[in-house]
């Protein structure tokens, strides 16, 4: 298993090595099959091995977006709990909405 510089090595030696257009059009890709294989659970034909095969593709790309735009994980983390704070905000609501 990689170690944490590793994997940022590799990212880097990534967005190098094929430039960061054709990284950041590789995102719009793999989100793309990501899509694809969710709507393939709508038709009764989701691969799971595949979906999750998928998602870490888009973590990657993810990944890659972040170093490229210079986003830090505090950013993301902040980020992440202020829009999972509006969603349970929301669900409160809607829980009142429906007693």
């Amino acid at each position: 298993m990689m170690n944490y510089q590793e994997v940022i090595d590799t990212y880097k030696q990534a967005i190098s090595a094929y430039g960061e257009k054709a990284q950041k059009l590789m995102a719009i890709e793999e989100m793309s099959e990501l899509t694809k294989e969710i709507c393939k659970d709508f038709r009764g034909k989701l691969d799971r091995e595949h979906l999750i095969e998928e998602i870490i593709d888009v973590i990657i790309t993810i990944d890659q977006l972040m170093m490229m735009y210079e986003i830090s994980g505090d950013e993301i983390e902040q980020m992440r709990e202020r829009k999972i704070e509006r969603l349970k905000e929301r669900l409160e609501k809607v829980n009142d909405e429906i007693k």
